[in-house]
């Protein structure tokens, strides 16, 4: 279990304020640079382009429907839990924003490592927004159709909220990839997400007061081995 600790309270506006870069799909492509030669921000992320998601913890279910349009932003529960479909396209694009309507919130993204060789073809950042005090647990799941039923991940991404600066956290390894022992030998395996063996990836997200945690997607490779 990773656990990503999340220091300074932001401006509200800037919560949802996007670069220009951000005003677009962003689609990966393999990059020689690594994510460390890529650090070069005050937050901790790394510099350059990038698609920016906001998972916003709302304390009241929404009921309008918002599956027609691809803004930078997912509601979800404040407290318990939501679901987060997955989707694999070539851009990065939120296809369903309300996860508090007890159908799942979708978003889609590409396949991470096509050849699970353990090496990313883009990467996730992480940091925690809003009043501090909240915390929640991300993790990466999908349906075993051999054993008929939703596995999860082994790795999972905490998020605590807490006081003084917030500084991005690389979490791809968390939420791109699935570790669990299908085969029932002892041994943990690795599943990227769209990796055939599974099905109806998601990640599920379970809320404990957490107002905004922020992800950012860079097309600079990591390697989680």
């Amino acid at each position: 279990m990773k656990k990503v600790t999340m220091l300074a309270l932001l401006a509200i506006p800037a919560l949802f304020t996007m670069s220009c870069s951000e005003d677009q799909d962003v689609a990966p492509t393999a990059s020689l640079k690594s994510s460390a030669e890529a650090l070069a921000t005050g937050n901790g992320a790394p510099s350059g382009e990038h698609y920016n998601l906001n998972i916003i913890g709302v304390p009241k279910g929404k009921s309008a429907t918002m599956d027609g349009n691809s803004g930078h932003r997912i509601f979800v529960n404040l407290d318990g839990n939501s679901k987060i479909l997955l989707a694999e396209g070539d851009t990065y694009q939120v296809l369903d924003a309300n996860g508090t309507d007890g159908d799942g919130a979708k978003f889609q993204l590409p396949n991470p490592d096509v050849d699970n060789d353990g090496i990313t073809s883009y990467s996730v950042w992480a940091r925690a927004l809003g009043k501090p005090g909240g915390s929640s647990v991300m993790t990466t799941c999908a349906y075993d159709p051999i054993a008929m039923e939703d596995v999860c991940s082994t790795e999972n991404l905490v998020s605590v909220r807490e006081k003084g600066k917030s500084s991005f956290t690389n979490v791809s390894k968390d939420l791109l990839y699935i570790y669990a022992d299908l085969d029932s030998d002892g041994t943990t395996e690795r599943y990227p997400l769209f990796d055939d063996r599974l099905q109806d990836y998601y990640w599920s997200y379970d809320n404990n007061g957490l107002k905004v945690l922020q992800l950012r997607f860079y097309e600079i490779p990591t390697n989680v081995n």
